[in-house]
This record gives C-alpha cells, sequence and structure tokens, in this order.
C-alpha cells in the first residue's frame, strides 16, 4: 500500500492541482477505511446489555449488533424480516440462555446462519424457580461479578474469531474485569447503607434475584422472571401485605414493562413509587443507564436514594383537612355573612 500511494502521488503531484490531488489522497484514504472496516467480524448479542460488554472487549476490532432495540423486551421480542439477515451475515451469535429468548433457536435455524453460537452464561450457576421445573432465571447480569463471567466467555469466543489479536482483546478484558469489581464492591457498600428493615426492593417483574441474594436484599415483585405472563390476584395480595408488614418507604417501576399495576398499588398502600429501574434493557444513548456498568450503577443509587428516606410521617394537625374542604367552609361563610347582611337590612327597614 505505501509503494502505491508514494507512485502515485509522486505523479500526481506534476500533473494535477494541488486540490484535485488533496481530494484522491482523501478518497484513497477513504478506501482503506472502508475495506478495514469490511473486515470487522460480524457479532450478533440478543440484548444490549451483551452487546455493551462485548464492545467493551471487541472495541473497534468487531462490528457489534443488537437484536432486541433498547428498551425491547428480550422475554416478548418478536424478530422482524430484518433480523434474519443480521443473523445470516454474522460470523458470531451471543445469547444469555436461561430461557431468556425463547424465540432464538428457531429463528437461528430457519436464517440459515453459519455463525458460531455462544451461550455468554456459561460458567455461572442459575437460580432455578421452586414452583416451575426447568425455570431458570436468566437475569444472571444483575449481579455484577456474574458480568465478570459474561465478559470472559465473549472475550474467548472473539480470540477464537481474531486470534491475531489475543492480547489485544485480554488487555480490554482485565480492564473491564477491573471496572466491574470496583463496582461490585461499591454497591456492596451503598447497599449496606439502608437500613435493614428496609432492604426490601419491590418491581414489576422478579428480575432482581441474582442482584438481591449478592449484595442483600429481599426482593418482592408483581410478575415472575418473564413478563409473558398476567399478574395473579394471589401476587397482588401478598404484595399488599409485604408492604403493610414491613412499612417499606418505595416500591419502583421498570423501563420496559407497563407500570400501571405498580403505580395503583403504590396510590393503594400510600408508599411512592422510588424510581424507574432498568432490568431487561439499557437505557437510550445519553440516558444514566446507557451501558451496563452505568445501568447497574445507576440502578443502586435508585434504590438507596428511595429506601434510605428520612420522611417524617405526617402529623394530621386539621390544615389539610381545612384545605380540601375549603370550597365547604367558603361557601358557609358566604351564607353567614349574607345572612348577616340581610338581619341588618330588615332591622334597619
Amino acid at each position: 500500500m505505501y509503494s502505491i500511494y508514494k507512485i502515485t502521488s509522486t505523479n500526481l503531484a506534476g500533473q494535477l492541482p494541488k486540490k484535485i490531488t488533496k481530494y484522491y489522497l482523501m478518497l484513497i484514504l477513504l478506501g482503506i477505511a472502508i475495506h478495514t472496516q469490511a473486515q470487522q467480524p460480524k457479532v450478533v448479542a440478543t440484548t444490549s446489555m451483551i452487546a455493551d460488554i462485548t464492545q467493551n472487549i471487541g472495541g473497534d476490532y468487531v462490528e457489534v449488533i443488537s437484536l432486541v432495540p433498547i428498551g425491547g423486551d428480550p422475554h416478548l421480542y418478536d424478530p422482524i424480516p430484518q433480523d434474519a439477515v443480521k443473523i445470516a451475515e454474522a460470523q458470531l451469535i451471543l445469547k444469555n440462555g436461561l430461557t431468556l429468548e425463547g424465540w432464538l433457536n428457531e429463528f437461528i435455524e430457519n436464517s440459515g446462519t453459519k455463525a458460531a453460537t455462544l451461550t455468554v452464561t456459561d460458567g455461572i450457576k442459575p437460580l432455578v424457580s421452586s414452583q416451575y421445573e426447568n425455570a431458570a432465571d436468566p437475569h444472571a447480569w444483575m449481579n455484577a461479578l456474574h458480568g465478570i463471567t459474561y465478559a470472559e466467555n465473549i472475550k474467548n469466543a472473539l480470540t477464537q474469531l481474531l486470534p491475531n489479536l489475543q492480547t489485544e482483546l485480554q488487555v480490554n478484558f482485565e480492564k473491564y474485569k477491573t471496572d466491574l469489581e470496583e463496582l461490585d464492591a461499591s454497591i456492596k457498600e451503598k447497599i449496606a447503607t439502608i437500613p435493614e428493615e428496609q432492604r426490601i426492593l419491590i418491581t414489576s417483574h422478579d428480575a432482581f434475584q441474582y442482584y438481591g441474594q449478592h449484595y442483600g436484599i429481599r426482593l418482592e415483585a408483581v410478575l415472575g422472571t418473564s413478563t409473558d405472563a398476567e399478574a395473579q390476584t394471589s401476587d397482588i395480595n401478598r404484595l399488599y401485605k409485604v408492604i403493610k408488614e414491613t412499612k417499606v418507604p418505595a416500591v419502583f417501576i421498570e423501563s420496559t414493562v407497563n407500570p400501571k399495576l405498580l403505580q395503583q398499588i403504590a396510590k393503594d398502600t400510600k408508599v411512592k413509587i422510588g424510581g424507574k429501574l432498568y432490568a431487561d434493557s439499557l437505557g437510550e444513548p445519553g440516558s444514566a443507564g446507557d451501558s451496563y456498568l452505568k445501568m447497574l450503577e445507576y440502578n443502586t443509587n435508585v434504590i438507596v436514594k428511595a429506601l434510605t428516606t428520612t420522611d417524617e410521617p405526617t402529623i394530621d394537625t386539621g390544615e389539610n383537612n381545612f384545605k380540601n374542604n375549603r370550597p365547604i367552609y367558603t361557601i358557609l361563610i358566604a351564607l353567614l355573612f349574607v345572612g348577616g347582611f340581610w338581619f341588618m337590612f330588615k332591622k334597619v327597614r
């Protein structure tokens, strides 16, 4: 490439205006960039969390695509025709497994792709349902140390794909591992500041069990581990009982789950909505949860702030009753005023 550039630039230097030569060289560089980009292996991840971890390990050496868009629900995702093209063109497919992407296997088979497929939760001991056989909780990414397992599995898969970049991928992994270890320690410290009796996390669906077991906080939810279900009366009654007995100060909605039912429960039990958490998707670019690391940090900050409330109970002084019934009092005062005026008018006559 150097010899071609040298000959071309030398020949053109004396024959073409400098402006044209400049543009010609820019086209050469652009062609090199496009060629380099074309050499990037295409890696398809099922979720935005997996895609973000992959981008941190692979850097500019890979092109990473998330099938489920940001804000989408991977439990309920319905692939579109463009997804089949992405799968067919991929050199590597990364899935979470643990029952998260029930729609994926058949979709891969029908796509005709020759891509290798990796389950990034390999090596993680799953939490299993006590009610349903072979039903695993897929939300293993909620534990930052599990994130290291995700990253290591991804690093190993990328190394097979790009063996000449083993050193670079290992360096990226080690840095990311350090970031996750520091985040893990930070989350533990922050959760420990919540009064023990208030370490109860009530959410829309049961996505935080790995988080709760590792960081020491009790979990309750309206729905189970999948959003592909309807809330049962027994689940709602259970939450009413938990809120009443524990006097937990807040409940939390999620970015990918309809909040109406939990909002109604909060209204009925007179507790506040502590905030919106990210569970099955990262936040939009530029938001507080737009990366895997930031998502876990943001969730923790929201949880801690809401559950360490120092709000004092409201003492009823009668002032609120007056404010609520002000229209009635206004009418009574007006009637008394009119009655008094009428009495004085009659007396004068």
